[in-house]
């Protein structure tokens, strides 16, 4: 029976690669000389160093642009509050999403459902697999998806037949 996978994971390659680019872009701009203005990774959140508001700001253009140009979806950065460091020094960390949340896996499952379409979908860990008899049922769930959700950027994988 064909299927494939619904899923939400971002390219950790490309997320790498532009935060050192922003962190290359801040060492290089006059506006952030003299100041302890940078961005960490670690696994999957990054953390952004800033020495007041108007410079966090800053920094988490550079980020949104950086990633933005490298091709990968903004809506993968779940931007934290906003802590204080010793002095003005400010420190953000930011969530990078991996895997389908269980909410946004429910409503994938009812909007195919209610699509009525002759496809099965079924919630398994951070995935959602979608089953059908035809692989044109399958292209058209997918195209109902990108449709109807878009609260995440979500990929499709494993497609078989």
């Amino acid at each position: 029976m064909p299927s494939f996978d619904v899923v939400c994971k971002p390219d950790l390659v490309e997320l790498r690669n532009a935060v050192e680019q922003a962190n290359k872009e801040i060492a290089t701009r006059f506006d952030f000389k003299g100041s302890d203005s940078r961005v960490e990774q670690k696994e999957k959140e990054l953390i952004v160093f800033a020495d007041d508001d108007f410079k966090l700001g800053q920094v988490k253009d550079i980020v949104l642009t950086k990633c933005a140009k490298r091709n990968l979806d903004v809506r993968y950065l779940d931007f934290g509050k906003t802590e204080k460091l010793s002095g003005d020094k400010l420190k953000q960390t930011v969530t990078v999403k991996n895997g389908i949340e269980q909410e946004l896996a429910k409503k994938i499952v009812k909007a195919i459902k209610d699509s009525k379409m002759k496809v099965q979908a079924s919630i398994q860990g951070d995935t959602v697999r979608i089953q059908g008899a035809k692989r044109d049922d399958l292209q058209n769930a997918i195209a109902l998806l990108k449709k109807d959700v878009s609260d995440a950027p979500l990929s499709y994988e494993n497609f078989r037949d």
